[in-house]
């Protein structure tokens, strides 16, 4: 199985409001950079939006190494918090509804396909593919 690095990052301007995403996907002496966003949007979104779209560029089983600065996103994943919506019917330890379902059941089936390890780093700090990533988000809300 290929091993597949992928890097990002979700940003908005308010929350809600404008947002944007960015992702730098690394296989090999490859790198490809993609971003986008929405005009009205918020950031947990845009977070999981950055991983959903640079998993959908994976064109066959890989292992992925994914880093995010989002919490949300990484302890979805590590902290089994995703299982057990599922388990309870899309529902939250409250009994609320779980914000973002459809983004969520997305992301879940990529782990259906890829071998995908979803790792934390810092935001903002000295992470030189994150800090690539933030920018591409960025830039994406001032292209809106």
């Amino acid at each position: 199985m290929e091993n597949v690095v992928i890097y990002t990052d979700g940003a908005c301007s308010g929350n809600p409001g404008p947002g944007g995403w960015g992702a730098i996907l690394m296989y090999g002496e490859h790198k490809k950079e993609i971003s986008g966003g929405e005009k009205n949007t918020t950031n947990n979104i845009m977070e999981i939006t950055a991983v959903i779209q640079a998993l959908r560029l994976l064109k066959f089983k890989c292992n992925v190494k994914i880093y995010s600065d989002s919490a949300y996103v990484v302890n979805a994943f590590k902290n089994g918090w995703i299982y057990n919506w599922m388990k309870n019917g899309w529902r939250t330890s409250n009994k609320e509804p779980v914000k973002n379902k459809e983004l969520w059941i997305e992301l879940y089936d990529f782990t259906k396909v890829h071998e995908i390890e979803f790792i934390k780093v810092k935001g903002h700090s000295d992470n030189e593919f994150n800090n690539r990533c933030d920018e591409l988000a960025r830039n994406a809300i001032n292209l809106l």
